[in-house]
Formats: C-alpha cells, sequence, structure tokens
C-alpha cells in the first residue's frame, strides 16, 4: 500500500463521520431506552468468541459470514461475531440461568466477511431485543409491537411489515419423506419462486397428489391478509402444524389492528429456514433494497448450551435506521473559550459543562475556526466577570 491509498478502507467497512455519529449515537440511546422501558435488560456480549459458542445453531449461513482470527494464548480458533443474538442465547442459557422469561437488548458492531447484499455495509451496528423462556404467541406479539414501536422510535414511516411462518413449509415437507439433497432443490425453486420448474420438480418427486397440491399452491399465497382466508381454503386437509401456524398469522394480525402498518404475507418465503422455528417477519420501506430490520422465533439455539429454552426477537442495522428516518439531533453549537491559566476561567468553563453546554477551551497561539470547532459563542472576560458573548 502506496502512502497516496494509505487513507482507503476495506470495501463494505465504512467509518462513521462526526455529524452523523451524533445522530446514530442518539439513537441508539433512545432505543435502548425504549427497550429498558419495555423491560429489556441490556448486555454487552465480547467482540471475539470460541468458533463453538458463536456459531452454536446458527447454521451453514453464519458461519461463512464469520472471520476467523486464532487465540494466541488457548491455540483455538475464535470467531469475530457477525450476529449477536447467538451471543445472548449463550447468555441466556449459562451465564445468567433465569428461571422466567429473560428479556435481553443489545447495541454493538458486528463484522461480515462479506456484504449481505450490493448495498450494505459488512461492519453494520446491530441493535436488537431477544425474549427467552416464552413459548406462547404472546410473546412473539410483544417482539413484533416492540419491533414496530423501534421504528415509530427511528422517524421511519409507511413502513410494510412482511410476515410468515416457517412451520407452514415445514409441515408440509415432513410429508415428503424427501432425502436432504432433494429437500434443498425444492426448497431452491420455492424461494425463486420458479413456479413452471416447481410444478415439473413436484410432479417427478412427490408421488402423493394431495401433498403435491399444496406444495404447487405455497407460491400463489403471497398478499393482503385476505390471503389466509385463501391459505385456509387451498390447504384444507393439511397437517395440523400447518393450520396452526395460519391461525397463528391470524392472531398476529388483529393483535396489530390498531397499528399504522401495511401488512404483506407470503406463505411459501421462509427467510432463515433453517434457523427459524415459527414466526418469521421483517420491516420495509419504499426505494430502499432490503429489508430494514427483521426477527422470528428460534426455539433451538439454546441447546447448544445444555439449556433449550423458546426464543424470538429481532434486529436492526442502527446505522440503516437512521438513513431511512425522518428524526435527527440538530447539533446544538458550543461555547469557545481562548487560552487562559485564570483560575475564575477555569471555574466558569467547569461550571458552563456540568449544566451540559458544549465548551471548547483553545490553545495558545491558536487561530480558531468557529465552524471547524462547532461553536457559535465565546466565554469572555470583562472586567472581573466572564460573560458569553455571540460570535459573529
Amino acid at each position: 500500500m502506496t502512502n497516496v491509498d494509505r487513507w482507503l478502507l476495506p470495501d463494505g467497512v465504512d467509518e462513521v463521520l462526526p455529524e452523523q455519529a451524533q445522530v446514530v449515537e442518539y439513537l441508539r440511546r433512545q432505543l435502548l431506552d425504549l427497550y429498558h422501558n419495555w423491560g429489556y435488560d441490556l448486555v454487552i456480549p465480547p467482540m471475539v468468541e470460541f468458533t463453538e459458542s458463536l456459531l452454536s445453531g446458527s447454521g451453514s449461513d453464519l458461519d461463512l459470514m464469520t472471520f476467523r482470527v486464532t487465540d494466541q494464548i488457548s491455540g483455538r480458533m475464535m470467531g469475530i461475531r457477525a450476529d449477536i443474538t447467538p451471543q445472548t442465547a449463550r447468555m441466556d442459557a449459562h451465564s445468567l440461568r433465569r428461571e422466567g422469561p429473560n428479556r435481553l437488548c443489545y447495541a454493538g458492531t458486528v463484522l461480515h466477511t462479506r456484504p449481505r447484499g450490493p448495498i450494505e455495509s459488512r461492519t453494520p451496528i446491530s441493535v436488537g431485543v431477544e425474549l427467552f423462556g416464552e413459548a406462547t404467541l404472546a410473546a412473539d406479539i410483544e417482539v413484533i409491537e416492540l419491533f414496530l414501536q423501534t421504528l415509530e422510535t427511528s422517524g421511519v414511516s409507511d413502513v410494510h411489515l412482511d410476515l410468515g411462518h416457517v412451520d407452514i413449509y415445514r409441515g408440509l415437507l415432513a410429508e415428503a419423506n424427501l432425502d436432504s439433497s432433494l429437500e434443498a432443490e425444492l426448497f431452491e425453486l420455492l424461494q425463486r419462486k420458479a413456479i413452471g420448474e416447481l410444478s415439473q420438480w413436484i410432479a417427478s418427486n412427490i408421488s402423493d397428489i394431495e401433498l403435491a397440491g399444496w406444495l404447487n399452491t405455497l407460491p400463489n399465497l403471497t398478499g393482503s391478509v385476505e390471503v389466509l382466508a385463501a391459505a385456509k381454503t387451498a390447504l384444507a386437509g393439511a397437517p395440523a402444524s400447518v393450520l396452526a401456524a395460519i391461525e397463528q398469522l391470524e392472531q398476529i394480525i388483529d393483535a396489530l389492528s390498531e397499528s399504522d402498518v401495511s401488512i404483506y404475507l407470503d406463505l411459501g418465503e421462509m427467510p432463515g429456514y433453517h434457523y427459524h422455528t415459527g414466526m418469521v417477519f421483517a420491516a420495509y420501506v419504499q426505494g430502499y433494497g432490503k429489508a430494514l430490520g427483521n426477527g422470528g422465533r428460534y426455539d433451538h439455539v439454546g441447546e447448544a448450551f445444555g439449556r433449550a429454552r423458546p426464543a424470538t426477537g429481532f434486529a436492526f442495522d442502527l446505522k440503516s435506521l437512521v438513513t431511512q428516518g425522518h428524526r435527527h439531533r440538530d447539533s446544538v453549537a458550543g461555547i469557545f473559550v481562548a487560552a487562559s491559566t485564570d483560575p475564575k476561567c477555569h471555574k466558569q468553563i467547569s461550571l458552563l459543562r456540568s449544566q451540559g453546554n458544549r465548551v471548547v477551551q483553545g490553545f495558545a497561539g491558536q487561530t480558531a475556526d468557529i465552524n471547524e470547532i462547532n461553536c457559535d459563542r465565546e466565554l469572555v472576560k470583562q472586567g472581573e466577570q466572564y460573560v458569553i458573548k455571540k460570535l459573529s
């Protein structure tokens, strides 16, 4: 690397400069206060852990997203976290071991080996919540309501909430008795919504006519809340877990009836299928080419730590929330003080700072650029007193 390009950052790695950093930090505090008000306790997991715990139960996708380093003390392999959720699952199962429902929240930078999409950062600031120890639908409803409250607090409007449930596909798949390679083929066709190819594949691999019909109809079960009525008709006679999943979606939509949000359902889409175990959801806004945040139920993750607990939660990238929100923190200009050895001046500076003012003291011989240091007033001595005057 030459002296000319030493300032370059790796692709997908970004920095946050003062003006935006102030907004990001202000929103971080607002959201953590919001989660605290809902009963969620803040945790700060480490940036690195041994890969055995960091990747436990998280699936191959997270494995590929995780940077690895060798611990120079133990010689064991460590991973730099690409997701905070497995860390909170470890804390719930091992470090805390609470008996009742355990609500945790967090905000911290994660690192990805590659961006998840063409416009995504490899160093997002992940902010979110996890609720452990409660298997009922009430937990899912609470988490989704807090998910929507996060968007409102961030100033994000015109939100489209996508809802789905992996048990619809999983319940049908259990009836098919496919080997792992055929399961992968079916999953890939459904995610691409390749209806023609899917129909041919089902005809070749699914002998049960009723099951074939249910699988063929999955890509068409998309749209507004009315699609649930169509799903109950199209999937009549399907396994009980499938029908229970549809009923859960109905209950969640009823619980959100007072929310000012547009709901979209896709009963054949399964984000994080190998990780999630029930309800899944995501938020989209017009003109932003990816999910602004997502979440769902993942009841199996704690098993790797010897304590399987029901779990549901969500995560956002804090920097994305700032860019898509309409709420900004106005930067309050500060007070400039020229270099001084007067104890009275130092006492006045301390008083002003204790009152919440931004005070920037100059150095001897410094010619201050008031725009660079963001000051619009100055502290000057008049007689025996120090007074604040407006800078022109």
